[in-house]
């Protein structure tokens, strides 16, 4: 069955692999957030600002329904030809993407890097699942988790730095020697498959996953910006989007081979972690979305300097994540991890939730390092539970399920969290200019960009600072109910022993039959 190693490789040698591995991963998860602060400069030299949106969304689209493809074809023909696939569709994405001569050219091509990127953050996981016995799988794994949050916060700085000193295509261009270093080392220390066995692929379950992720990922990316959310083509792609899963699911429980085996979903850890994923996900990708509009809409900063402000949060997560992979690989049992993660997660959105225009940067530094730290403690060791839990050969169909509703999560969150914000901000700005008297005359919430801002009278600017502040306030009071939540489906994660090798042993019991030590 694909790259199953028999005990651990030389140190050495997985020191090189796991470099290459968290580089293939950090490149794939940058690529998500880096576009972002360079998407006007694309605007103005592309000419598409009508699709503007979809530069975004063709990565996020394209990374997210592919990954239990990615994760399935490595369990069923082995990590590393699909891992060094993944590679390069990558990187000839990442090019066409610098040499982009048209906006849909860019969404296309974007579509492209991010097919590949999907294969990069599911494969890396699995790969290390294949190499590294449970036990001792913590202390990457909280690399892995530090790596992926980091970059969220970590995109949006080194897309503006790379813009401001040379050009737009190096966001994409710089990813080809990175991902080249990648492909030669797994190219020479990856372990290769072994015999290979004829199975059948589940071309009903990827054309229907596909079909019914990307409705749903489309009705959340695009309804309130593109369409309005009431609108026949919004309400046309939810309906696409839950009538194919619907098909899914009943496809999947007539298939030989599916893509998310029915039986991962009777698996307790798995359920339980991919519900917490999809909460975690909802609240940390729609919270964070407002600090850089914070900082630079509300306290006037560049697109650099708001991504520095953001540096607190990457600290905080970067370190609970390392802290908690080592604690685990020590023999501490991860369940609380993921409990006292989200508790600190909810606690940090609740003091973002005393944001104002006129906050002290040090304590929202300590807020955002709060929320970072929570978010740390929970991301990864998700997924050491879920692949300690599953047999081997659902590893990699059980990992990409865990990042494919982390995703999913992410996406409704943006949504849900930005139609909020379109929703509250218009009644902030008529109150204020109703308490203080002024007629909103030609004003308009497009005008709402840091340079327009200063454009402002100065009755006018205050106004419209203040409900801004106002507004991304409510969004995160609004976001503690959905931490709590996290919290309360990470009380039902079980505690099922992690393994000290690779597969299960006469000691061990096998994780099909294994009750979760609660």
């Amino acid at each position: 069955m694909g790259d199953q190693v028999v005990g651990t490789m030389p140190k050495r040698e997985l020191y090189f692999v796991f470099g290459a591995l968290m580089l293939g991963m950090l490149l794939a998860a940058l690529d998500s957030t880096i576009v972002s602060t360079a998407l006007p400069i694309i605007v103005g030299d592309l000419h598409g600002a009508n699709h503007l949106s979809w530069v975004v969304v063709a990565y996020l689209l394209s990374s997210t329904v592919s990954t239990p493809l990615w994760g399935k074809l490595g369990d069923l023909h082995g990590r590393k030809i699909y891992f060094q696939a993944a590679i390069v569709i990558f990187l000839v994405g990442s090019m066409l993407c610098g040499l982009a001569h048209s906006m849909l050219a860019l969404i296309l091509f974007r579509a492209i890097q991010g097919l590949g990127g999907g294969g990069l953050m599911v494969g890396a996981q699995a790969v290390i699942a294949d190499i590294v016995p449970p036990r001792d799988r913590g202390r990457y794994a909280g690399f892995f988790g530090a790596v992926f949050g980091a970059a969220t916060v970590l995109g949006p700085l080194l897309g503006g730095f790379i813009v401001e000193q040379w050009s737009w295509r190096w966001i994409f261009f710089v990813n080809v020697p990175f991902g080249i270093v990648a492909l030669i080392v797994t190219a020479s220390a990856l372990p290769s498959a072994g015999a290979r066995v004829q199975h059948v692929i589940d071309y009903a379950g990827i054309v229907t996953l596909t079909i019914a992720s990307s409705g749903l990922i489309l009705f959340t990316s695009l309804g309130g910006t593109s369409f309005a959310w009431l609108s026949g083509k919004s309400l046309g792609l939810l309906a696409i989007g839950l009538v194919f899963t619907v098909i899914f699911i009943v496809l999947e429980r007539r298939s030989t081979e599916p893509i998310l085996a029915p039986r991962l979903f009777k698996n307790r850890v798995f359920t339980s972690a991919s519900a917490i994923g999809f909460v975690v996900g909802f609240a940390m990708f729609g919270a964070m979305t407002f600090l850089p509009l914070y900082f630079q809409d509300v306290r006037g900063t560049t697109p650099t300097n708001s991504g520095l402000r953001l540096l607190p949060m990457m600290v905080g997560l970067f370190g609970a994540s390392i802290i908690t992979g080592q604690l685990v690989s020590k023999g501490r049992k991860y369940r609380p991890f993921p409990i006292l993660g989200t508790a600190i997660m909810t606690i940090g959105l609740g003091l973002l939730g005393s944001v104002s225009d006129s906050s002290s940067l040090w304590f929202m530094g300590i807020y955002m390092f709060i929320l970072g730290a929570g978010i740390g403690l929970v991301m990864q060791i998700l997924v050491t539970a879920v692949q300690n839990a599953v047999q081997h050969e659902d590893v990699g169909a059980a990992t990409a399920g865990a990042n494919f509703f982390r995703s999913i999560g992410g996406s409704f969150g943006t949504a849900v969290f930005g139609a909020l914000f379109a929703n509250e901000l218009p009644h902030q700005l008529a109150a204020g200019f109703k308490g203080h008297n002024v007629a909103i005359g030609s004003f308009s919430i497009s005008q709402l960009t840091p340079a327009s801002l200063q454009k402002l009278p100065p009755t006018l600017f205050h106004i419209v600072i203040h409900s801004l502040a106002s507004t991304i306030q409510s969004i995160y009071l609004w976001a503690i109910p959905v931490g709590a939540l996290a919290f309360l489906l990470s009380l039902t994660l079980p505690e099922v022993k992690l393994r000290e090798h690779l597969h299960p042993v006469a000691d061990e019991v096998p994780m099909s039959n294994a009750d979760p030590l609660l």
